[in-house]
């Protein structure tokens, strides 16, 4: 399946886009209008970065807080440093457990949810971007054939961007 997504500056220039596609037979349902009075971006799939970086925060928590507090325990244990003498040995060791697994929390965080956010989110989070800024998308989904020839159609509306991408 390929897409294109055009963006354009307003809802005028996206109802005439999309008339235009009507009137060049395009089938109107492989064209999909994203703005104010139309769909949004989570009706339509594009994926929201934080929510994607919430969940690889969450995944890479399941399993670093436990080695960690696995880890923590265990160095304690080896090194037999005294974190707090009123704890006793065993304490010790689970206050060091302890402040492994926060170490581990720390680092899904700083990992999972920062770099996810930063990196993880592709073209979305441009589109998202310019819907908030009060723009609009036509979006053209189908085969190769029907997405260069909507790009034809819709290239005479000057869009600020026209990009083509293949599933």
């Amino acid at each position: 399946m390929n897409y294109l997504i055009a963006v354009l500056k307003n809802r005028i220039e996206a109802e005439e886009a999309y008339t235009a596609l009507e009137k060049e037979g395009l089938p109107l349902n492989q064209v999909t209008i994203l703005g104010k009075g139309y769909k949004d971006a989570d009706e339509f799939g594009l994926i929201d970065p934080n929510v994607q970086a919430m969940k690889q925060f969450k995944q890479m928590a399941y399993w670093l807080i436990p080695f960690g507090f696995v880890a923590g325990y265990t160095f304690n244990l080896l090194t037999a440093i005294d974190l707090f003498p009123w704890a006793g040995s065993l304490g010790n060791h689970i206050i060091g457990g302890v402040f492994g697994g926060i170490a581990a929390a720390m680092g899904s965080f700083f990992v999972g949810g920062g770099l996810g956010l930063a990196f993880a989110s592709g073209d979305a989070l441009p589109y998202r971007n310019r819907l908030n800024e009060g723009k609009y998308l036509i979006v053209v989904r189908g085969s190769e054939n029907l997405t260069l020839q909507a790009n034809r159609i819709l290239k005479q509306f000057q869009p600020e961007m026209s990009q083509g991408y293949i599933e």
